[in-house]
């Protein structure tokens, strides 16, 4: 895992070096600015969230190989198109699982009309042959399913040796681990949803229990340990001089919000 002041020859330093100088303090000012829109204008969200993610992915490989993006990449829970519009863009094949033919659908651009290749699948059961992609991408999706590292498991089995899994997720106990609910789910993830039914007279799109689990930070770095694949752990919204956060337990479960977790199959 990477920490900050390791030597060069560290794994976690060489992967995160790129990615690391672009994480800056305006960065991430910038994101949390563009969050505010993610009801009133999603394509404006999405696609800033899509660029940032296809740049981060694409630092960490060429960190790793030395070389421009190229080759595939698996995007579990890819949505309507906006993540395939940006991978394309910075070189990718675009390949995206989504189990909801809703979500699919929801851009004003259907994702039959644009780039990339799109699959109804569940990230619990890929149908793809073992180490067949270059890159398998899960953005906060972890904490809606209720068996998160199994989802994991079956991204490193898809990835190809040398390739990278990378497991991005909402962490529970931080700001943003009850969604649309607020930090109301500080007092619980159920009580959240039923003030929320209460105040907008229907239940959250992410229902507690069956659609939004509570993910923490310690689990998600246990897990990539036991794995022998882990390269790297950072919070991904965060400037680099805050990343060490990540090291911190306790601390890390109410400041990370998002954690990144980045696998190298051997």
């Amino acid at each position: 895992m990477i920490t900050g002041g390791q030597e060069r020859s560290d794994p976690g330093k060489i992967a995160t070096d790129l990615f690391a100088r672009r994480a800056t303090l305006a960065r991430s000012t910038r994101l949390l600015g563009e969050f505010r829109y993610e009801q009133s204008d999603p394509a404006r969200f999405y696609g800033a969230l899509a660029e940032d993610t296809a740049t981060m992915v694409s630092d960490l490989w060429a960190g790793l190989n030395g070389d421009r993006p190229r080759g595939t990449v698996l995007d579990i829970g890819g949505g309507p198109g906006y993540f395939a519009t940006a991978f394309t863009d910075a070189g990718w094949r675009y390949v995206g699982v989504e189990p909801d033919p809703r979500e699919m659908h929801a851009a004003e651009q259907p994702v039959s009309g644009g780039p990339g290749t799109f699959v109804r699948a569940s990230g619990l059961a890929l149908p793809f042959a073992d180490g067949s992609v270059d890159v398998c991408l899960s953005s906060n999706v972890a904490e809606h399913v209720a068996q998160p590292w199994r989802l994991g498991a079956e991204m490193l089995r898809v990835t190809r040796p040398g390739g990278l899994a990378i497991l991005s997720y909402t962490v529970w106990l931080g700001p943003f681990g009850g969604h649309e609910t607020g930090m109301w789910h500080y007092l619980g993830g159920a009580r959240a949803a039923a003030r929320y039914t209460r105040r907008h007279g229907h239940p959250p799109k992410n229902h507690y229990g069956s659609s939004l689990f509570e993910v923490s930070a310690a689990d998600g770095l246990r897990w990539a340990a036991r794995t022998g694949a882990l390269v790297a752990a950072f919070p991904r919204y965060h400037p680099r001089w805050a990343w060490w956060l990540t090291r911190v337990p306790g601390v890390r479960e109410f400041l990370v919000s998002n954690l990144v977790l980045v696998l190298r199959p051997g």
